[in-house]
């Protein structure tokens, strides 16, 4: 019975190695790409890795929820000037007196004689706001922007629950209109199979991001949400750019017998690795740069939401672009399309190549008899063709 099925138990698609050149040194086949780096062969470490981070920022998302901020979740924000010697736990402190419970959360905001301190609370009502702008006041003696001592200047301002849920619902929509026409966009532009390993990524990088924000307990705010639409269009950017990559290597490698379409998509994957390297690193150092100023200098936290989301949203995008979306491509065409058939040729033939006798370069043709009954040349021997024919 012949054994004709590409996707045959007999055939490892994952047993083959890529072709390996001439040994370089590791950043010398990184910089010049040579397909080193065995990414696609690897794939069941990768899909495992990926596996295991979506799992730990599901149950995270599913067990620990999400640190809203005050403009989705509703409540009171308080804000006094920070005068010279005034800290946060102090402040925290007297809130914690006046009202017999602790803040939500309390952050300076700002650097010099614009710097404020920020209390975040529960909704408070007349009787509790009056109680505490007292006691903030006895015991701080704020100034107002005249350098005049003022009760006015602490200010209290209300964000009800209600339009926390309408920013909350606007926020949503906008992420799913967003996602809906990524994926249109990636459905035209690439072919049947690059479009669902693009989705795949682009879902893995959503769900991840949101699970680190959810396991490390920063706070999403309107700012994330922006990031993170932000970060969902550079992913999308760099599967283009990688698809590219693969598109171009892969044009017509089921008519040649010499390379796999998994070895070609591999070393595509190692012609932009340096590429995506060089693009996150110098993404993320401005994104750096803006923590520090954010945090360290002038504490606006909506930076720090913005910046923190892209950083995180960066660096899991590169990661699913290359490790993540190329192996889930090869899988797929190995799986559904005549790749497997392909593959299995290919090797199939170079196992049938290394058994046979092999022939030194330069050794003369005449050396043996030349087989007869037989339309396949001798190994080695010099191609026939009309210049040869017409010597006889």
């Amino acid at each position: 019975m012949s054994n004709d099925n590409p996707t045959d138990e007999s055939v490892n698609l994952d047993s083959y190695e890529p072709t390996q050149g001439p040994k370089h040194g590791f950043f010398e086949r990184l910089y010049t790409g040579t397909g080193g780096f065995p990414i696609v062969s690897r794939r069941k470490f990768f899909y495992t890795l990926s596996a295991v981070l979506l799992l730990i920022s599901l149950l995270s998302i599913g067990v620990r929820g999400f640190t809203l901020g005050i403009d989705f979740e509703g409540g009171s924000r308080i804000q006094i000037p920070a005068a010279e010697g005034v800290t946060t736990q102090e402040v925290e402190d007297v809130y914690s007196q006046a009202l017999g419970h602790g803040p939500v959360s309390v952050q300076k905001v700002g650097s010099g004689e614009s710097a404020t301190i920020q209390v975040r609370s529960e909704t408070l009502d007349l009787a509790q706001i009056d109680q505490l702008q007292t006691a903030l006041y006895d015991e701080f003696q704020p100034k107002d922007s005249s350098g005049q001592v003022s009760r006015n200047a602490i200010s209290i301002a209300e964000i009800s629950e209600t339009w926390g849920g309408q920013i909350t619902q606007k926020a949503l929509i906008a992420l799913a209109v967003f996602v809906l026409l990524t994926m249109v966009y990636i459905a035209i532009r690439f072919e049947r199979d690059m479009s669902i390993a693009a989705i795949v990524s682009l879902f893995f990088n959503l769900f991840v991001t949101a699970g680190i924000y959810s396991l490390v307990g920063f706070e999403v705010t309107p700012a994330a949400v922006i990031g993170l639409l932000t970060i969902l269009g550079y992913v999308l950017y760099d599967n283009v750019v990688v698809f590219d990559k693969v598109e171009e290597n892969t044009r017509g490698v089921l008519h040649l017998n010499k390379r796999t379409y998994a070895e070609q998509a591999n070393l595509a994957a190692n012609q932009t690795l340096m590429r995506s390297i060089s693009t996150t690193v110098i993404g993320i150092l401005p994104i750096i740069g803006m923590l520090v100023i954010a945090v360290w200098l002038l504490g606006v936290g909506t930076l720090k939401d913005l910046a923190l989301v892209q950083l995180v949203g960066m660096i899991v995008g590169a990661y699913s672009s290359l490790f993540l979306a190329v192996p889930v491509l090869v899988s797929i065409k190995e799986r559904w399309g005549p790749v497997a058939a392909h593959t299995k040729k290919v090797l199939d033939k170079r196992a049938g190549v290394g058994a046979g006798v092999r022939v030194p370069v330069g050794a003369s043709a005449a050396r043996g008899p030349r087989p007869t009954g037989s339309g396949a040349p001798r190994p080695g021997s010099r191609p026939s063709g009309k210049r040869q024919q017409r010597r006889h």
